[in-house]
Order: C-alpha cells, then structure tokens, then sequence
C-alpha cells in the first residue's frame, strides 16, 4: 500500500467509510496520525539506491536533507517546507505531510470554537462557482464554527508596513525588506543572508497575526490556516510564534476532505460577509505586497518625497539572485519583495489552480473589493480599536500580536 493510498483510506475511515487497512505500514501511519513529529516534507519509500545523484539533498538551500546509511533523512528543524525537493526528487519519494487527521480530530473534539482561516488565494480552488459565502458554509458542514479570510490581516500587515517604511525609508541609499508574507523568503533572509536582517520590519505574517487575534478574542479557540503552501506548516512551529496557528492545511488537503465527506460547497447556501479590500486580497500573487504597501504610502503621505519603488523576485533562484545585487549595491529600488513560489502564492505546490488561473482569480477578487486600501477599510480601525489600540503608536509599539522578535539590533 502506498502512502497516497493510506492517505485515501485514513481520511474515508475518519468518516464511517472503511476501516484502517492491516497492512499499514507503521511509519507511513505515524506521519499521518503525528505530522508535528516530522518535517513539512516527509519521504514516503525507502531511497537507499538513487540513479539521480541525490537531486533532492543538492536542491536544498536550507541543508535540511542529510544521508545517513545510505538513506536521506530530513531534518525537521531546518525544513522550511520550500518543496523545491519534491520537484527535484524525480523518484516521487518525497511528499509534503499531511495535518488533516489531527486537525479534523480537533474540530471534533473543540472546547471552544473552530476557525477557518483561509488564505487570500483560495478564491476558486475549489471550484469557480464556489463562491467565499458557499466556502464558508463548506466549512460549517464540517464543524467549523467560522470561516476568516486572512486577506483582512493581510490589510493591517499592509498598514504596519506602510508606516514602517515611511518613518524609516527616508533617504536614497535606504530600503526595506518586506517581512510579512512569504515563510520561505523570511527563511532565506535569516538563516542565509542575516546580515539584511535590519532592513526587514519585525512584523508577523498575516496568518500569524489572523491566527493571534482570534485566539486574543476566543482563548479556548481551535485555528486552523488553508492555503496552497507546504512553509506555513514550518511557519506555524516557530517557536516566537507556534501560539497562533494549531494547524496547516492546504488546498488539496481541503480538497480531500471536501470528496471524503461528500460535501459539495458549490451545493451550499452562500453566507456572504466582506471585509477585506484589494490591498489585502492580492498579497497571493507577486507584486501584490509592493502594490498594496506603494497605494497605502502614496495615499497616506500624498506630498512624500520619497515614495516607494518596490522590485520583486520570485522563486528561490530569483529570490536569491535579488538578495546578491542587494548585497553588491544594485539597483534603485527601496523596496524588495520576495516570494519562494513563482508567481507568489498562487504558484504555491499546492494549490489547485494553475498559476496565471490563481492569479486571474486573485485580481477579479482585489478589483471586486469594496474599498482598494486598508486606510479605506473600516473594519482595520474598528477591529484595531476591538483589540484596544487606541493610536498608531499603541499599534506599532505596544502589541505583540502583529510584531515578533528577530533578535536584530537596527
């Protein structure tokens, strides 16, 4: 039996449809039952022979795949998640792990509430007449209590960086590293080029900042982050950080359990709520964090001399190709963003959509939006005062809900 096969028969058996097949094999089961004992990717068949040289340890920047006995192991604690090994492994041994079991399990078993967190790419992956009131419905059929849309936090991360930059970004030779979106680009930066480290703002990412919110507002609440990325399962483990997020899932995880329980979201009523605008909901794709964040500084500080001109890369070689002119003094531009997927989280490995339909999707979603900025947003500064911030400074000073600590002395 296969690891995809296991997979199948698990998720069908945690809905009275089959039963967990003797033959399991036990390792295969135990990273089903516990994946927060292993890595965000996880090998699924012995590799001791390899007719490919190793393609998968050499791809990986992070050093996070060693051989030992002549099998590869996978370090948990240096995977970030990238997958740039699953694409590299020609042998199709490599997969990314799996939460769903432990996480449906939660649902199941709540004290408090559930939350959807879903991220600003969802928008159709699971289909193009699932609209977000009839995903939210999806998930009520599976327990949830609430279904949030990320592409909010998404907002208020736009609004911390906006004035970040434009109280530190004042003179030609200075510039800032966008830190609020891309687990992968943040890990590049840290663990490869630290000494960039001060030029990154100390802000969390928006499904951390999703995630700290509703457990600030329900303690006992059980959340549960969607998305096409395989680094968010790393993200949400950080140890500055693991308070926010008690599971990942991705699309196709979702997509799973959506056949498995025969539930068809299309089918559903459509619970239509909206609350976040254009700048928040086109951080799924590359530039959408550089145009969000150009808008807010433009419109915040109109008559600012210095605006933004932002550049971005994406994918780990063009990530690290931009950080290199960085380093040698290239280039004009004041603000860098990076994404570890080509064409940003839309490209993610998994997400259901093709790249340019994710992207389409993205922008009809941003320009359907009701208001365009998260200065235009009245939920930002009604849910700012919710949480009890009174001013700018109270937000950017006195909340460890939005900051975290990088340990970098600027």
């Amino acid at each position: 039996m296969t690891f995809e096969e296991l997979y199948t028969s698990m998720l069908r058996q945690n809905f009275g449809k089959g039963d967990i097949p003797p033959e399991a094999n036990p390792e295969q089961l135990a990273c089903l039952l516990h994946p927060e004992r292993y890595a965000p990717v996880i090998k699924t068949e012995s590799c001791e022979t390899c007719e490919y040289d190793r393609a998968c340890e050499k791809s990986c920047i992070f050093d996070a795949i060693v051989e030992e006995q002549g099998e590869i192991k996978i370090d948990p604690a240096r995977c970030v998640g990238c997958s740039v090994c699953v694409e590299s492994c020609k042998l199709g041994k490599l997969t990314a792990s799996r939460d769903i079991l432990p996480a449906l399990r939660a649902v199941r078993e709540k004290k408090g509430p559930a939350y959807a967190l879903i991220a600003p790419a969802f928008l159709g992956q699971f289909s193009d007449k699932v609209t977000p009131g009839k995903l939210r419905s999806a998930f009520a059929a599976l327990g949830f209590d609430g279904m949030v849309e990320v592409a909010l936090f998404a907002d208020i991360l736009t609004f911390k960086e906006a004035i970040e930059f434009d109280r530190n970004v004042n003179r030609v030779e200075d510039y800032q590293l966008t830190s609020c979106c891309c687990p992968v680009w943040i890990a590049m930066i840290r663990k490869i080029y630290s000494e960039l480290m001060p030029h990154m703002p100390a802000a969390v990412s928006p499904m951390i900042a999703c995630g700290r919110v509703v457990k600030k507002l329900h303690p006992d609440a059980v959340t549960v982050f969607i998305g096409p990325c395989v680094a968010k399962k790393s993200e949400a483990r950080e140890p500055d950080i693991a308070d926010a997020i008690d599971y990942v899932l991705t699309f196709e995880e979702v997509r799973d359990v959506f056949q498995a329980a025969e539930i068809d979201p299309a089918l559903l009523p459509d619970r239509k709520r909206e609350h976040s605008s254009r700048a928040g909901r086109i951080y799924a794709r590359t530039g959408g964090v550089s145009e969000a964040v150009s808008k807010t500084v433009a419109q915040m500080r109109p008559g600012r001399a210095l605006q933004v001109r932002p550049r971005q890369a994406d994918g780990v070689p063009a990530c690290r190709a931009m950080v290199e002119e960085i380093r040698a003094g290239r280039g004009d531009a004041n603000f860098f963003e990076g994404m570890g997927c080509r064409g940003g989280c839309v490209g993610g490995p998994k997400a259901i959509l093709t790249c340019a339909e994710g992207r389409a999707r993205v922008d009809a979603y941003g320009d359907a939006a009701e208001t365009k900025t998260p200065l235009e947003n009245p939920f930002v500064p009604e849910l700012l005062e919710r949480l009890g911030f009174q001013d700018v400074e109270s937000f950017l000073e006195e909340s460890d809900l939005f900051q975290r600590d990088f340990g970098v002395k600027k």
